[in-house]
């Protein structure tokens, strides 16, 4: 059960604020700051490196607690949760050997781009915000503009905003948050000016162990580049050193491949944090939890009552002038490669041995080798093209001028793919991931199977599908969980409707929902990987589209180009129609 109290009224992971999640001498331990085992595995590897732990809170390493909190105390040893909140009851995680206190130094890589500032700063301001940081840490910007620690926090502060729900104090926090922000100008290849950068951080470190996250918001043709150079000249030497990588891994197979090997010559797997933002959304995190805590749910998760799983990414604008960066890429490899194919793992996966990191990771890694490599016929693609709309025009993909001319770049897909294992032998998982289309929406949508020998399916006419039940999990926007049920209109008739059994979170919970990116940094500043993606998985997942990628570029097939707004091209409904399937999206009721 969480709790809460005055100074943290959001309770974190296990109901502790996570700055101040730690055990006693006997507690329980899933307060540790890493999972046994994984605990154990980085032990072993940094003595192999000579190197001293970062600030890992073990038996020797706590600070004497004070007898005025003894009590609350002894109900952690009892398996119970710290509820103490308040700054004097912080228990400070030490160096077992040095009894120095820790630092985390957060270096935001291509900080004057738009991710860093759209995204990561404010996700780093909402943790600081909510008290979810640690006591003692530094933020840096890099990267090649020339700018003053000023310029760099009147850019942020203009992306900073506090919770709806919790205004009180906002300008004081932000600038708290900002003093903490500095930057450094350097070239992304240049280890002299790395060296320049860990002096700074030693600055501010001050003497304390020191743990370092860099976030690498630059483009992947320079990952290598900036890696090296950190790994060489500003990398922690007592405490641990993380990377956070973003998309795109690659562009198929063997490109992947050269990055994880290029990045393996620096780095350990266990300090390479490759992030992918929708698994951080609320709704993907909570798959797992409506799945494996509800036993209504998890007899009915396979074959036997599934018809289909149909997993739907639209948006409902085109590239916006970024059609250069996207058409080196196109619809599969920025959307279905990865976030939709992530869920599609996450949803269909065994269950896991535990909530440890590696054990989901496990059971994702074995759905993704279960499932045979897309074809041809697997998939459709689009193109979106111009069309007037209410004496509007809205353009074509082509006319975007950072958009070659005659582009094939695919700006819609659909594609079914089937996992051959018991659980889900025959299945088909449909993908539907598209721009410019009618409506903005990401959500998971699980057709059941009609009732045998349904006693009122003359009620419904032909219309057999209008009688299936469907459980809607829709990730964004406006969070909701429903399910479509059958039920009788009061009366003195027989007459049916479908209802929706709805839980709509704005509804149903008055806190706002945290930003993907404020769960995705928290995690890897405690070094918690289940929501991340390790190298196996990435392997497995381009296996599955590499032979469908080059299929496509080889043989020069042409998109099936659809207005813009509307619903997609017409061969999509085609290719749900021969598994006997219709897209959910697109019916009257949604």
């Amino acid at each position: 059960m969480a709790v809460s109290c005055p100074k943290c009224p959001s309770p974190c992971r296990f109901g502790v604020p996570r700055t101040q999640r730690t055990t006693p001498s006997s507690g329980p331990s899933f307060l540790f700051s890493l999972p046994k085992r994984e605990l154990a595995k980085r032990v072993s590897s940094r003595r192999d490196k000579n190197q001293n732990f970062g600030p890992i809170c073990m038996q020797e390493a706590v600070t004497p607690v004070p007898t005025a909190k003894e009590a609350a105390l002894k109900n952690v040893e009892n398996g119970g949760l710290l509820t103490v909140c308040s700054d004097e009851s912080r228990i400070k995680a030490v160096n077992s050997t040095s009894g120095k206190e820790s630092t985390v130094s957060i270096t935001v890589v291509g900080a004057s781009g738009d991710l860093a500032k759209k995204k990561i700063f404010p996700a780093l301001f909402a943790l600081f915000y909510e008290d979810c940081l640690p006591e003692h840490f530094t933020i840096f910007g890099y990267a090649r503009s020339k700018m003053a620690d000023a310029e760099l926090r009147t850019m942020v502060s203009k992306t900073l905003n506090c919770r709806i729900d919790k205004r009180e104090n906002c300008k004081d926090k932000m600038d708290q948050f900002l003093e903490r922000c500095f930057y450094h100008s350097g070239q992304y290849d240049s280890e002299g000016d790395f060296a320049e950068l860990d002096k700074k951080l030693r600055e501010h470190e001050a003497g304390r162990i020191s743990n370092r996250l860099f976030y690498l918001s630059i483009p992947p043709n320079i990952f290598i580049d900036v890696v090296k150079c950190a790994s060489k000249s500003a990398s922690s030497l007592n405490g641990w050193t993380r990377v956070i990588v973003e998309k795109p891994f690659g562009r198929d197979s063997e490109s992947s491949a050269a990055l994880t090997r290029n990045l393996k010559q620096y780095l350990e797997e266990d300090q390479i944090f490759r992030i992918d933002h929708y698994l951080g959304k609320e709704l993907v995190e909570n798959l797992s939890v409506l799945r494996f805590s509800n036993l209504v749910f998890e007899p009915l998760w396979s074959r036997q009552y599934i018809r289909n799983v149909q997993l739907i990414f639209s948006e409902d604008f085109g590239t916006e002038g970024r059609g250069g960066y996207f058409d080196n890429y196109g619809i599969i490899r920025d959307i279905m490669q990865n976030h939709l194919l992530q869920i599609l793992a996450l949803f269909a996966m065994e269950t896991p041995v535990s909530l440890d990191a590696e054990d989901i990771r496990n059971e994702k890694v074995k759905v993704l080798r279960s499932m045979k490599p897309l074809q041809l016929d697997d998939i459709v693609i689009g193109q979106y093209k111009s069309h007037t709309k209410g004496g509007i025009t809205y353009p074509a993909y082509t006319d975007d001028k950072t958009v070659p001319k005659g582009s094939l770049t695919p700006t819609f897909a659909a594609a079914a793919l089937f996992i051959n294992n018991a659980r889900w032998d025959g299945v088909p998982f449909l993908m539907k991931a598209g721009k410019a289309l009618h409506t903005q929406r990401a959500e998971i949508r699980v057709q059941f199977r009609h009732v045998p020998g349904n006693l009122y399916k003359r009620s419904f006419g032909t219309d057999l599908d209008r009688a299936t039940n469907e459980l809607v999990i829709r990730v964004q926007p406006d969070e909701a969980i429903y399910l479509k049920i059958n039920n009788k209109i009061p009366g003195l008739g027989m007459r049916l409707d479908r209802s929706n059994l709805n839980l709509h979170y704005a509804a149903r919970y008055s806190k706002e929902i945290p930003d993907a990116y404020e769960r995705l940094l928290l995690d890897a500043i405690e070094g918690e990987r289940r929501l991340f993606i390790r190298s196996d998985e990435l392997d497995a997942a381009w296996a599955l589209f590499t032979p469908l990628l080059k299929g496509l570029e080889e043989k020069k097939i042409a998109p099936e180009l659809y207005p813009y707004g509307s619903r997609g091209p017409v061969g999509a409904h085609y290719l749900a129609a021969k598994y006997n399937v219709r897209w959910g999206d697109l019916s009257a009721e949604h």
